[in-house]
């Protein structure tokens, strides 16, 4: 696989998240969040990209998109991203920045990793205090796919039967650390052999090494 751009290989799956500027609130109500699932599904339709996971949340969001070739996951951010900066100001007569920068986006594998970081997206409202249930909290794909949602992609690794109980069962602190380094570093998330070939193929290197000095873990 040739270098490409961070973010841009084909058929691969990819974390990726944003937060409003400064840390503040994007959603302020219901259409809010109902408008950007809409974007979502717009923005598939010119130029198809597999969605396989969402959390919509006051302040930020994560999605799991699975992108067909190169460049589609940068070209369907940048659209997105801008359509919903474009509405989110005529709505509210407002000027400037919306999202912290450009968004972040790191590799998962497609195998038990991805569960976790599907189920570590899915747990984000409760983990927040939004909800005590994930599945009540009508703006994540665990909502959506019980509404059977055309939004949504099959999961390329199968749910366990009961996906819902796991994601309400809370993370150890193990799981929790392994997922929020990789979205501080922007690396990818899989077994270690996986790691250090894709960090190689799309030139990711630099996130696998030790940071300079200590740095607080997201708790996004």
């Amino acid at each position: 696989m040739p270098r490409t751009a961070r973010a841009s290989v084909g058929d691969v799956c990819y974390h990726v998240l944003n937060r409003g500027n400064g840390r503040q609130r994007v959603f302020h109500r219901d259409a809010d969040y109902a408008a950007f699932l809409d974007l979502l599904a717009a923005a598939g339709t010119r130029l198809p990209l597999r969605v396989l996971g969402l959390c919509l949340l006051p302040n930020h969001f994560h999605l799991l998109l699975w992108p067909h070739a190169d460049g589609d996951l940068s070209r369907w951010m940048q659209w997105l991203l801008t359509a919903h900066v474009r509405r989110y100001h005529g709505r509210r007569g407002t000027s400037g920045h919306v999202w912290q920068g450009r968004f972040k986006a790191f590799p998962i594998q497609r195998d038990e990793h991805f569960l976790a970081g599907l189920r570590y997206v899915e747990r984000n409202p409760v983990r927040a205090g939004l909800v005590r249930r994930a599945e009540d909290w009508p703006w994540s794909s665990l909502a959506l796919r019980r509404q059977r949602s055309e939004l949504l992609t099959a999961s390329p690794v199968a749910l366990p039967r009961n996906w819902t109980g796991r994601v309400n069962r809370p993370e150890t602190d193990a799981e929790l650390v392994a997922v929020r380094q990789s979205v501080v570093r922007g690396a990818p998330f899989g077994t270690p052999a996986w790691r250090l070939r894709t960090s190689a193929a799309l030139g990711l290197e630099s996130a696998l090494h030790p940071l300079g000095r200590p740095r607080q873990v997201s708790r996004e």
